[in-house]
């Protein structure tokens, strides 16, 4: 399975399984974290067979059932940190697809429980995800159009409305879609896009932006745009 193809195939999962990681797994989701982590500065940990985080009324609020494996999301708060949040923790969410697993972000619904992280001087946890063998595969979510989201148009070239396209199946909160990207122009012989956040009172634009940005930048192909 490519990323693109992880894209398209992914889905939230809530309810998992009884069926524990395999070895050859865990080892490479701790590998691929290793390198996201150094790459992005951030810390985020994989939690094995560990059910607490999501047995309290925030996890059945949130309709979440046998969830005993989860990543904690945290790291030093600093100038775009919500958004290489989302950037970088996409990357493992797809990554964890083309292995045959299953995700869901979660913002709210998880308790933290002590001792199950670790966490440095100055870092603070964002958010967790949720990771394993769902129950199902997930739906798909009504998404906005392309037309919506960006100033798309008859002129703009195709790899755009690619991207666009593949941004649009980005999980975002309770789908909200916070999100635009703009065609800027030709600089230097590079073509330039921008990306934008709206306002949410639901709050986590940042992170979804970058969620978003990553999936841009599968669709329409890294090498052929600069962000601006």
């Amino acid at each position: 399975m490519t990323i693109l193809e992880a894209i398209q195939a992914r889905h939230s999962v809530r309810a998992y399984k009884e069926q524990p990681l395999t070895e050859e797994v865990v080892k490479a989701l701790e590998e691929k974290i290793t390198d996201l982590n150094n790459e992005g500065q951030l810390h985020m940990q994989l939690i094995l067979n560990e059910p607490k985080a999501f047995q309290g009324t925030l996890a059945k609020y949130g309709k979440f059932r046998g969830v005993t494996n989860y990543i904690v999301i945290a790291g030093k708060k600093a100038d775009g940190f919500d958004e290489r949040v989302g950037y970088f923790g996409e990357q493992l969410v797809l990554y964890a697809q083309t292995l045959g697993l299953n995700t869901c972000w979660v913002g709210l619904s998880y308790s933290k429980v002590p001792g199950t992280y670790e966490l440095e001087d100055g870092e603070k946890i964002a958010c967790y995800i949720a990771i394993g063998y769902g129950e199902t595969q997930g739906v798909s979510h009504k998404i906005k159009t392309v037309e919506q989201v960006s100033n798309v148009a008859d002129i703009t070239h195709g790899w755009f409305r690619e991207g666009v396209e593949a941004a649009l199946l980005a999980p975002t909160a309770v789908n909200q879609q916070k999100f635009s990207f703009e065609y800027v122009g030709m600089s230097n012989g590079r073509h330039q896009v921008r990306a934008h956040k709206g306002f949410s009172l639901i709050g986590y634009t940042q992170i979804d932006l970058g969620i978003a940005k990553y999936h841009f930048e599968i669709g329409a192909g890294k090498g052929i745009f600069d962000w601006v």
